[in-house]
Parts: structure tokens; sequence; C-alpha cells
């Protein structure tokens, strides 16, 4: 499997007398480049230097992947006040702010950044338009670990917006200077409705090219709205604290189609399957491969299950490692 956490699928010796059942596997579906990118900085650092790596943050938004770094020696905290001065410390994939950077400093940590190259990009265009005297609008979810980091980076007036109601409710400074960014774990399904508003009240905004929009969170959602076609259940594996993992489900719910975000195989209710004959399985951007495997496994022991891949498109993007993880390579070559 392409996460190495696959383990072996034991089927019960009753299959013969279970009922029929296909399962329809999305595709793309589980690891963006960016969150392959940051968990192999942490285990590369993990590799380099030892153990204990400082993690800012959850890497992703994954148990299965935070539970496997932190058995490693992956340390996991909220706050850079939690880091022993001078060690080795990960910025998760979501970014900080520049006010978490600058705490990094004065406790002297040695920082390797794994924020994701496509949020990088939206604080550099959040920055670009605050220099021009903008007012910014993100839109985005209040909370979240990337708006936080987001908000952080742009200097100025800065408003969040996660609604409609949200625009209605803005007061800018000046509504011929005003732009706006979005969160990258949305989409144009998910933003679409807002931007538009946007438009509506500010007809001068200067906002991205839709090609900025992450590229991984519109290829699992449309490969969603195709899957529910064709089920009449769907089931997303990843994390509850998952952004793009709880829009899936929120997508497979809003085509008609009974929809469940699932930790892992131990969340599926047999009771979900009564009646079902065809199953589609997808899983969010931060969610392993293995996570998947391990569901089939367990719809494997309780019908007789056939599977397939959806036709989809398939995922060739690769970001750079920090120049930092080949000087380390280097050094231990």
């Amino acid at each position: 499997m392409r996460d190495g956490f696959h383990r072996p699928c034991y089927i019960s010796r009753m299959s013969a007398k279970l009922t029929h059942l296909s399962v329809i596997l999305a595709r793309p579906r589980g690891f963006c480049a960016g969150v392959v990118r940051a968990i192999e900085i942490v285990e590369r650092a993990l590799s380099h230097y030892g153990p204990p790596v400082y993690v800012r943050h959850e890497i992703v938004h994954n148990k299965h992947v935070v539970e496997r770094l932190r058995a490693r020696g992956a340390i996991f905290v909220d706050s850079v006040e939690e880091i022993p001065r001078g060690a080795i410390t990960v910025f998760s994939a979501h970014g900080v702010s520049r006010e978490v950077e600058q705490a990094a400093g004065v406790k002297a940590l040695d920082v390797i950044d794994a924020t994701c190259p496509l949020v990088r990009k939206v604080h550099n265009e959040g920055r670009r338009y605050a220099e021009k005297g903008c007012d910014v609008i993100l839109v985005g979810h209040h909370g979240h670990a990337e708006v936080e980091g987001t908000s952080g980076q742009i200097p100025g007036t800065l408003h969040i917006v996660s609604s409609v109601e949200d625009v209605d409710r803005l007061v800018v400074r000046d509504p011929a200077r005003v732009a706006y960014v979005t969160q990258t774990t949305l989409s144009l399904y998910d933003t679409q409705d807002i931007i538009q508003a946007l438009r509506r009240r500010f007809p001068a905004i200067l906002g991205p090219d839709t090609r900025d929009i992450c590229y991984a969170t519109q290829n699992r959602q449309k490969a969603v709205i195709e899957l529910a076609k064709q089920v009449q259940l769907l089931l997303v594996v990843g994390s509850s604290n998952s952004s793009n993992s709880n829009r899936l489900r929120e997508m497979g719910e809003a085509a008609g189609v009974e929809s469940h975000l699932i930790e892992g195989a131990s969340a599926l209710d047999p009771v979900w399957l009564d009646g079902v004959e065809v199953v589609g399985l997808t899983a969010g951007a931060s969610a392993p491969e293995s996570v998947v495997q391990d569901t089939i496994c367990r719809l494997r022991s309780l019908r007789l299950v056939t599977v397939q891949d959806l036709d989809g498109v398939e995922e060739k993007v690769r970001f750079q490692l920090p120049e930092r993880i080949g000087d380390m390579e280097r050094l231990t070559a």
C-alpha cells in the first residue's frame, strides 16, 4: 500500500453464506501531495536527529497518522511554549501565524517548516493584496488550524467569512479596495455561493484564479459526486476534525445518499448495510490508504465483497521537500 500502513485481511470462513456487496472505490482518494510531504518531513527528521521531534499542532488531521508518528518519537503540542528551548520542531502542513514564527525564534527552536506549498501560496497572495491597501476577506472556517495560520500571516484589515450571511454583514473600509483568498481545504463547490455574494457586494473585488484552488480538494469532491450516482451508501474514511473529510460526507448526503464519516473500520455499523448492495468508499486527503483497506476487510467479514475502482483523475503532483531535508541526507550519505 502506498502509505506503508497496510495489514493483511483475513476473510471469514463463513463467506460462502454471506450476501454479495459491491464496493466502489473513489479515485482519487486519501493522501494528497501536501500530506505526503508533511509526513515525510517528520519521518526524516526522526530518522536523522532521533526522538524527540516536536510538532506544533497535529502534522495532519488524522489520528492514525499522528499515533504512528507519536510511536516513533514525535511529540505533538498545541503551543511553542510547550517545546524546550532549541529543540527540533516541525510546523504542521496547515501553516502557522507570524506570531508563532516569532515565538519559535525567541525560544531558538530549530524549525523545519512543513506548511503545504498551496497554503504558503495563499499566504503570499493575501500579503500582496494587503500591500495594495485592500481589506482582505478570508473564506474559511473559524477555528480551523489553516485559517488561524493564514489570518496570522496577512497584515492589515482581515475578515473571515464562512457563509453568504457573513458576506452580507461585512463592513469594509473602502468597497473599491477589497480582495479575497480561500482556505485550501475548500473547493469551488464549497465557495462558489460565497464568492458570488462577494462579487455582488464588491464588483471591483480582487481574487485568485480558480486554478489556484487546491487540486486535491477539487478532485476528491468531483470523485464523490460521480460515486454518489452509483451507490446506495457512502463511507468516508477520515477524522472528525478533518475539514475536507467532513465535506466529502456532506456532499454525499447532499446527493441523496446515506453517508457516514468513519475514523476507522471499527466505526462501521453493520446496520448501515441493511438492504444495501452497492457501497461507495473514499478517504479524505489526510487519511491513510491502509484504513481504506481495513474498512474493506471489515466489509468482507460481513458480506461477500467485490471491489472496483471508479474511473477518475490520476494525481501526479509531488511537492519538493524543504532544502533542509536534502541537506540532512547529504550529511548522512
